[in-house]
């Protein structure tokens, strides 16, 4: 699609809130509220570290949807998406429009880091703050990027896990400790299985455009399992949290109810549209993950 018949085209309120991909959400919200959890365990909560932490990852996580969307969208991988409308496959937003939405996202997160910087005196973040903008515009954009070469959930695990999680207790705490890593890598583990539930939905259309995402590398049966060890992970790492912690901590496997419906339907083979409903249910069991820890460890 090109940008002049794109321009013609009006996107409306409603159409960028959807490219901005509300079922992500959590994956922005859960690992600072996880991550502030921990560091209230260790009395070092600060709110208005928290806060900055929290548009931090929002802005990053909106920025990186929009980015897909441009840059899915100006490869063609968009032209036939089962998921929630995309603003340049569609037509609705000018690809442009849609790039410098994105960047005004990261540029949100880069101020929002800069203040976390200043206030800490950690200037090593701006050295993560501007890995986490790169990695964001990489995983579709570029030459060669790394969500094409089925890297994707490797650099979630990391910068959704490790990186918010372990950013958002140390720029509190002024430290590293063991529980942040158990907590970081639950949250991580969870990011990632939203974006393997998203790429098996997408599985036919990408394959069909050449789209090697890991579910395109793993096929259908082995995405499946995938996705079932991320939850079976997911829980080892509460529980280790807790052991490393308190026991309230074991309040973060509230996940798994919710995930018992979405999970029988991967296993008995769901596709297409019948995985939307397991996207939304992996993003509220995280959330729900990141809420219990952060109640066990305020009780704890």
């Amino acid at each position: 699609m090109s940008d002049r018949s794109a321009e013609t085209a009006g996107a409306t309120f409603a159409d960028w809130l959807e490219g901005a991909r509300p079922r992500t959400w959590p994956a922005a919200l859960s690992p600072v509220l996880a991550g502030s959890g921990v560091a209230w365990f260790y009395a070092g909560f600060n709110l208005g570290m928290a806060l900055l932490c929290l548009v931090v990852a929002f802005a990053l996580q909106v920025g990186v949807n929009y980015a897909n969307d441009y840059s899915d969208g100006i490869r063609g991988t968009d032209a036939e998406r089962i998921g929630p409308m995309r603003l340049v496959g569609s037509g609705a937003a000018a690809p442009r429009t849609v790039k410098a939405a994105a960047f005004a996202c990261f540029g949100v997160a880069g101020l929002a880091g800069l203040a976390l910087t200043i206030w800490s005196g950690h200037w090593w973040f701006l050295a993560v703050g501007a890995a986490c903008i790169v990695a964001a515009w990489f995983y579709t954009g570029g030459r060669r990027p790394y969500g094409y070469l089925g890297l994707g959930e490797v650099f979630v695990f990391v910068f959704f896990g490790l990186v918010a999680v372990g950013g958002t207790t140390f720029v509190q705490l002024g430290e590293w400790t063991v529980a942040s890593l158990w907590v970081a890598c639950a949250i991580g583990f969870l990011a990632c299985a939203i974006l393997v539930a998203n790429n098996l939905r997408d599985l036919a259309g990408d394959a069909e455009s050449g789209k090697r995402t890991l579910a395109t590398r793993l096929g259908d049966s082995g995405t499946r399992a995938f996705y079932a060890g991320l939850l079976i992970a997911t829980a080892v790492a509460v529980v280790g949290a807790a052991m490393t912690t308190s026991v309230w901590a074991l309040l973060g496997l509230l996940f798994v109810p919710p995930l018992v419906p979405a999970l029988l339907r991967v296993m008995r083979g769901a596709t297409g549209r019948s995985l939307i409903a397991v996207l939304k249910a992996t993003g509220i069991a995280e959330l729900i993950c990141a809420a219990g820890l952060f109640a066990g460890f305020v009780i704890g």
